[in-house]
């Protein structure tokens, strides 16, 4: 009786743990995209335009021979990949402007700016 109990509770508790995640929307679905490719030193392209107000994805992918380290000061955003590696950063929807991301590496070539509009 007990071992039934036991069953019964651990099938409901799955059930209703798969039903939470399947009504949960994936992060990050959906999002505009944006990929960035670091290559020798230098973030290609150097200017994203994105729409103000709207949460986005930036992908990276580093093609260089050396590390980089993706980052932003205002966005409090940053991500080293080693060569060959590739990832993403989200950014929650900004106000008009312009904001920054370098690569710590490769601070004097490496850099690129978000317009905002």
């Amino acid at each position: 009786m007990k071992t039934t109990r036991l069953i019964f509770g651990r099938l409901a508790s799955a059930v209703l743990t798969a039903g939470v995640f399947l009504s949960v929307p994936a992060q990050g679905a959906d999002l505009p995209t944006y990929p960035v490719v670091a290559r020798e030193g230098r973030l290609i392209p150097d200017t994203l335009n994105v729409p103000a107000g709207v949460r986005f994805k930036i992908t990276v992918r580093n093609e260089g021979h050396d590390a980089i380290e993706f980052e932003s000061l205002q966005l409090r955003k940053e991500k080293v990949l080693a060569p060959g590696a590739a990832s993403f950063v989200v950014i929650a929807p900004l106000k008009p402007g312009e904001y920054e991301f370098f690569d710590e590496f490769h601070p004097n070539t490496g850099r690129m700016r978000i317009v905002v509009k």
